[in-house]
């Protein structure tokens, strides 16, 4: 497995001349563009779990897609699209899932019920959310999209830890790498200690 947090050299962007990958080589691929927003959650995902090594990037322009493209991979013609044991799946949550559960670790998916289910509703409230914050942009976004960041903030309070579903880095959000984690932790615990130290020299005054 490849080490998180390495940094990975990115293949090149295909031409519309470029010549087409193998298709029956028992290669994983994820076909992708840089730029597209759905990509960049599955490639984040591929890279928080280490599998640089085991699935290969397949990017390409999406003004000039490839004709093999929509006639041997993907016939609605849309990216991302990951195979897998002749498998073809191109929704980005549907393929998070997947190589969650086909990938080794670490988890995106946690195993208590209640988060489970609480994380389910935050993906589902996605849409919800992009819209109302686009949709805010022609009018008031402080008034019109408030209540969709409530919405988050009220979320974020529901289990104890730095993120949605508590001290799990879940399916729903853009999973960081360990490191990112730790020095997460390392600035939370630095600023609890700063807000310890202050409130004893505090008590200290009055003593």
């Amino acid at each position: 497995m490849t080490t998180i947090g390495v940094q990975e050299i990115r293949p090149q962007t295909l031409s519309p001349t470029s010549e087409p990958p193998p298709f029956f080589d028992g290669t994983t691929r994820l076909y992708m563009s840089y730029t597209c927003p759905f990509v960049q959650r599955v490639w984040i995902t591929r890279n928080h779990k280490g599998l640089q090594d085991k699935i290969k990037l397949i990017p390409f322009d999406l003004q000039n897609k490839h004709v093999w493209y929509k006639e041997k991979v993907h016939p609605e013609n849309k990216v991302p699209c990951h195979k897998h044991n002749g498998k073809v799946i191109s929704e980005s949550i549907d393929w998070i899932k997947y190589v969650d559960a086909n990938f080794e670790e670490p988890p995106l998916v946690p195993n208590d019920p209640p988060k489970k289910e609480f994380e389910e509703e935050l993906i589902k409230y996605v849409d919800t959310f992009t819209k109302d914050v686009y949709g805010s942009f022609k009018g008031d976004p402080m008034t019109q999209a408030s209540g969709s960041f409530d919405y988050l903030e009220n979320a974020l309070g529901k289990f104890d830890g730095s993120f949605f579903l508590g001290g799990f880095n879940s399916v729903f959000e853009s999973p960081c790498t360990k490191e990112q984690n730790e020095e997460k932790e390392e600035k939370e615990e630095e600023t609890r200690g700063k807000a310890r130290k202050n409130q004893k020299s505090r008590v200290c005054r009055f003593c």
